[in-house]
Protein backbone atom coordinates (compact mmCIF):
# COMPACT_ATOMS: atom_id res chain seq x y z
CA UNK A 1 0.00 0.00 0.00
CA UNK A 2 1.17 3.41 -0.60
CA UNK A 3 1.14 6.16 1.71
CA UNK A 4 -1.67 8.34 -0.09
CA UNK A 5 -3.51 4.84 0.30
CA UNK A 6 -2.74 4.76 4.04
CA UNK A 7 -3.44 8.39 4.42
CA UNK A 8 -6.70 7.50 2.70
CA UNK A 9 -7.76 4.46 5.00
CA UNK A 10 -6.77 6.48 7.91
CA UNK A 11 -8.91 9.64 7.07
CA UNK A 12 -11.89 6.85 6.42
CA UNK A 13 -11.46 5.15 9.60
CA UNK A 14 -11.35 8.44 11.34
CA UNK A 15 -14.51 9.62 9.51
CA UNK A 16 -16.46 5.78 10.00
CA UNK A 17 -15.54 6.61 13.89
CA UNK A 18 -16.73 10.24 14.07
CA UNK A 19 -20.43 8.38 12.22
CA UNK A 20 -20.44 6.39 15.04
CA UNK A 21 -19.87 8.52 17.81
CA UNK A 22 -22.31 11.04 16.01
CA UNK A 23 -24.71 8.46 16.16
CA UNK A 24 -24.48 7.43 19.82
CA UNK A 25 -24.80 11.55 20.62
CA UNK A 26 -27.67 12.11 18.50
CA UNK A 27 -29.64 9.07 19.96
CA UNK A 28 -28.46 10.14 24.03
CA UNK A 29 -29.45 14.29 23.31
CA UNK A 30 -32.49 12.94 21.57
CA UNK A 31 -31.79 14.92 18.29
CA UNK A 32 -33.75 12.90 15.82
CA UNK A 33 -33.37 15.33 13.37
CA UNK A 34 -29.43 14.62 13.52
CA UNK A 35 -30.00 10.72 13.80
CA UNK A 36 -32.39 10.87 10.47
CA UNK A 37 -29.47 13.23 8.91
CA UNK A 38 -27.00 10.08 9.27
CA UNK A 39 -28.59 7.63 7.09
CA UNK A 40 -28.63 7.08 3.50
CA UNK A 41 -31.56 7.62 2.10
CA UNK A 42 -33.08 4.09 2.21
CA UNK A 43 -30.97 3.64 5.77
CA UNK A 44 -32.82 1.38 7.71
CA UNK A 45 -32.42 0.62 11.55
CA UNK A 46 -33.31 -2.82 13.85
CA UNK A 47 -34.13 -2.77 17.33
CA UNK A 48 -36.14 -5.51 17.61
CA UNK A 49 -33.39 -7.30 19.99
CA UNK A 50 -34.13 -5.09 22.49
CA UNK A 51 -37.72 -5.03 22.31
CA UNK A 52 -37.87 -2.42 19.84
CA UNK A 53 -38.88 -2.09 16.22
CA UNK A 54 -37.41 -2.23 12.89
CA UNK A 55 -37.63 -0.15 9.70
CA UNK A 56 -36.78 3.23 7.70
CA UNK A 57 -34.94 5.58 9.74
CA UNK A 58 -37.60 8.37 9.92
CA UNK A 59 -40.19 5.63 11.23
CA UNK A 60 -37.65 4.21 13.90
CA UNK A 61 -36.86 8.05 14.98
CA UNK A 62 -40.31 8.97 15.80
CA UNK A 63 -40.20 5.58 17.96
CA UNK A 64 -36.97 5.90 19.62
CA UNK A 65 -38.56 9.54 20.41
CA UNK A 66 -41.50 8.12 22.34
CA UNK A 67 -40.01 5.33 23.76
CA UNK A 68 -36.83 6.93 25.40
CA UNK A 69 -39.10 9.82 26.26
CA UNK A 70 -39.62 8.11 29.66
CA UNK A 71 -35.29 8.34 30.07
CA UNK A 72 -34.41 11.78 29.87
CA UNK A 73 -31.03 10.80 30.94
CA UNK A 74 -28.86 8.47 28.58
CA UNK A 75 -25.74 7.64 27.70
CA UNK A 76 -24.66 5.51 25.13
CA UNK A 77 -20.58 4.31 25.52
CA UNK A 78 -19.89 2.03 22.36
CA UNK A 79 -16.39 0.49 21.97
CA UNK A 80 -14.11 -1.87 20.55
CA UNK A 81 -15.16 -0.89 17.03
CA UNK A 82 -14.09 -3.30 14.70
CA UNK A 83 -14.26 -1.53 10.92
CA UNK A 84 -13.94 -3.37 7.94
CA UNK A 85 -14.00 -1.28 4.09
CA UNK A 86 -15.83 -3.04 1.46
CA UNK A 87 -15.64 -2.49 -2.48
CA UNK A 88 -18.90 -1.12 -4.01
CA UNK A 89 -18.46 -0.19 -8.04
CA UNK A 90 -15.64 2.73 -7.81
CA UNK A 91 -12.95 1.90 -5.37
CA UNK A 92 -12.05 0.24 -2.19
CA UNK A 93 -13.24 1.78 1.06
CA UNK A 94 -17.04 3.23 -0.71
CA UNK A 95 -18.50 0.09 1.77
CA UNK A 96 -17.86 -0.40 5.28
CA UNK A 97 -19.00 -2.79 8.30
CA UNK A 98 -18.44 -1.82 11.76
CA UNK A 99 -19.20 -4.01 14.76
CA UNK A 100 -19.03 -2.90 18.19
CA UNK A 101 -20.49 -3.14 21.60
CA UNK A 102 -22.16 -0.45 23.76
CA UNK A 103 -23.56 -0.19 27.14
CA UNK A 104 -26.32 2.16 27.98
CA UNK A 105 -27.53 3.29 31.43
CA UNK A 106 -30.76 5.06 31.20
CA UNK A 107 -32.22 7.21 33.67
CA UNK A 108 -35.44 9.65 34.83
CA UNK A 109 -34.80 12.89 36.26
CA UNK A 110 -35.49 12.99 40.07
CA UNK A 111 -37.72 15.65 41.11
CA UNK A 112 -36.98 18.98 40.92
CA UNK A 113 -34.91 18.29 38.10
CA UNK A 114 -31.90 16.85 39.45
CA UNK A 115 -30.18 13.21 38.31
CA UNK A 116 -31.75 10.30 39.23
CA UNK A 117 -30.03 7.08 39.55
CA UNK A 118 -29.78 4.97 36.50
CA UNK A 119 -33.13 2.61 36.47
CA UNK A 120 -32.02 0.53 33.52
CA UNK A 121 -29.02 -0.60 32.24
CA UNK A 122 -28.73 -2.62 28.91
CA UNK A 123 -25.55 -3.57 26.42
CA UNK A 124 -24.91 -5.70 23.59
CA UNK A 125 -23.38 -5.67 19.88
CA UNK A 126 -24.35 -2.94 17.00
CA UNK A 127 -24.01 -3.97 13.75
CA UNK A 128 -23.46 -0.82 11.24
CA UNK A 129 -23.88 -0.82 7.54
CA UNK A 130 -22.10 2.43 5.71
CA UNK A 131 -21.61 3.59 2.63
CA UNK A 132 -19.49 6.37 1.04
CA UNK A 133 -22.04 9.10 -0.46
CA UNK A 134 -20.93 12.64 -1.81
CA UNK A 135 -21.89 13.67 1.41
CA UNK A 136 -19.69 11.59 3.13
CA UNK A 137 -19.97 8.59 5.43
CA UNK A 138 -23.79 7.70 6.21
CA UNK A 139 -25.75 4.95 7.77
CA UNK A 140 -27.03 2.44 5.42
CA UNK A 141 -28.06 0.31 8.24
CA UNK A 142 -28.14 -0.20 12.21
CA UNK A 143 -29.26 -3.78 13.92
CA UNK A 144 -29.13 -3.15 17.78
CA UNK A 145 -28.14 -7.35 18.99
CA UNK A 146 -29.08 -6.78 23.28
CA UNK A 147 -27.54 -9.47 25.38
CA UNK A 148 -28.40 -8.70 28.85
CA UNK A 149 -30.12 -5.67 30.60
CA UNK A 150 -30.73 -5.20 34.29
CA UNK A 151 -32.96 -2.75 36.16
CA UNK A 152 -31.51 -2.67 39.73
CA UNK A 153 -34.53 -1.38 41.06
CA UNK A 154 -36.32 -4.49 39.60
CA UNK A 155 -34.27 -6.90 40.86
CA UNK A 156 -34.22 -5.66 44.42
CA UNK A 157 -38.16 -5.76 44.31
CA UNK A 158 -38.28 -9.17 42.69
CA UNK A 159 -35.74 -10.23 45.35
CA UNK A 160 -37.75 -9.51 47.89
CA UNK A 161 -40.92 -10.89 47.24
Amino acid sequence: MTQRAELATVMDRLAVDGLITDYAVAVDDGDWQAYRELFTPDGRADYRSAGGIEGEARTVAAWLAESLGAFPERQHLIVNRRVRFGILERDTGDTARVQADYVTPLGSAAPGGASGPAELFCGGRYSFGLLRTVDGWRLREVIAREKWRRSPGRERAAGTS
